[in-house]
């Protein structure tokens, strides 16, 4: 069971391929670029042509493609908001002078433009599938933008070494606080302007690492039939905000009205918001987070804030100081028990899972509206987890690159 159904064909071949049969969850009906035409780039040029037009296409990834320098470099203030040490990281000065609160750490640094805002992010159109081939193709120093756009897949690659994101699905006013000079990732779902809706998105079997902020990111707009699976989200890092090595902040789902499946990934050695739902009086967040593997992290797991609906069930805890905020204003259901298992049993009409807690904290969220809300949803009822004494053996097997051709 490895969700998207595994490749058999072998992608050095000229055969047209097509990325997986079909996802789960949320993102079920996605199909990205099957059907229509097969590129392999050899180009930043032509990865850039490639990703952002309005042909229907699966993109070959056959190598590692470096933008560190793409959009050039900008001399600018630099500063380190966090005194700790060794090795805190270093953010790059707002327009609104973020720096100014830390001026006895300000300095001046020169910096890669690509991955400081969506300007220099790659953008995703519709119908697209990007796949890497074998385990080490992928995109250095920049993150991809997917923004009002429909039916897309991200699969097999490994992004790193970016300041500002891996994958950005609905973005829209998150940079209020600057942005990090270094390790600096994410995917993003861009929703900057009005009413932008990303629809179906699958982000599959790819490897992020070396990240300032989130690693994903949903924005405020709705990102909406969105299913996360399969991803290694590595968190060791030489830089970070306690100077403990934890990378800070996996994902962030904040979007007006987003539905996502959060399964089988692997989150390793971080220390918070893995992921952070809702926070926007309003706005809703219907997110199912469901046999994953949490292992290593120093500070906390999920937090759900204002407006999110949560099921958090089969998951696999080890020594995470803080499964889950407690006091937080979302609606979550954490299962830990047998009377939660049952409950949710008999409400979704499928066996419910609980998860598994090894040298973590203990967790107390049981709000029964979270299921009567998702008892609705066929992408969260449909789908059967598999018990958390399962999940290290099968995530560690599974996530990443390279595992699925």
């Amino acid at each position: 069971m490895i969700g998207f159904r595994a490749l058999v064909v072998a992608l050095g071949s000229v055969a047209s391929v097509s990325a997986i049969g079909s996802p789960f969850g949320f993102a079920r009906s996605t199909t990205g670029g099957a059907g229509g035409t097969q590129v392999t780039p050899t180009t930043t040029a032509q990865l850039v042509s490639y990703l952002s037009d309005s042909t229907t296409r699966t993109i070959i990834l056959t190598t590692m493609f470096d933008f560190s320098n793409y959009y050039g470099t900008t001399t600018g203030t630099i500063c380190k908001p966090w005194s700790c040490s060794p090795n805190p990281q270093w953010m790059i000065d707002s327009s609104n002078h973020w720096c100014d609160s830390y001026a006895s750490t300000k300095t001046t640094g020169t910096y890669y433009n690509s991955g400081t805002s969506t300007s220099y992010a790659l953008k995703v159109g519709s119908n697209k599938t990007l796949l890497g081939q074998g385990s080490s193709a992928g995109i250095k120093g920049i993150g991809l933008l997917i923004a009002g756009v429909s039916n897309v897949i991200i699969q097999n690659i490994n992004i790193v070494d970016i300041k500002h994101c891996a994958l950005c699905l609905g973005w829209r006013r998150y940079q209020h606080s600057g942005l990090f000079a270094r390790l600096w990732v994410r995917i993003q779902f861009d929703t900057r302007r009005a009413k932008l809706l990303t629809v179906k998105t699958g982000i599959d079997h790819n490897y992020i690492k070396n990240v300032g902020r989130q690693f994903i990111v949903t924005g405020f707009d709705p990102a909406t039939q969105v299913t996360i699976s399969n991803n290694f989200f590595d968190g060791q890092a030489t830089y970070s905000t306690g100077c403990d090595g934890h990378h800070y902040w996996v994902a962030l789902f904040a979007g007006k009205s987003d539905t996502i499946t959060f399964a089988r990934n692997y989150v390793y050695y971080t220390a918070g918001r893995g992921p952070h739902t809702g926070g926007t009086s309003g706005y809703y967040q219907w997110v199912h987070i469901t046999n994953n593997y949490f292992n290593n992290i120093s500070g906390h797991a999920i937090d759900s804030s204002t407006g999110s609906v949560v099921l958090v069930e089969g998951n696999y805890f080890n020594s995470v100081t803080t499964p889950s905020v407690s006091g937080s204003a979302g609606n979550e259901y954490f299962i830990t028990s047998s009377s939660h298992v049952s409950t949710c049993t008999s409400t979704m009409g499928r066996t419910c899972q609980a998860n598994t807690l090894a040298s973590s904290g203990s967790v107390s969220h049981a709000n029964t509206a979270v299921l009567t809300t998702l008892e609705s949803q066929s992408a969260v009822v449909s789908y059967v987890p598999m018990a958390a004494s399962a999940v290290p053996a099968f995530v560690l097997a599974n996530a990443g690159t390279g595992k699925i051709n």
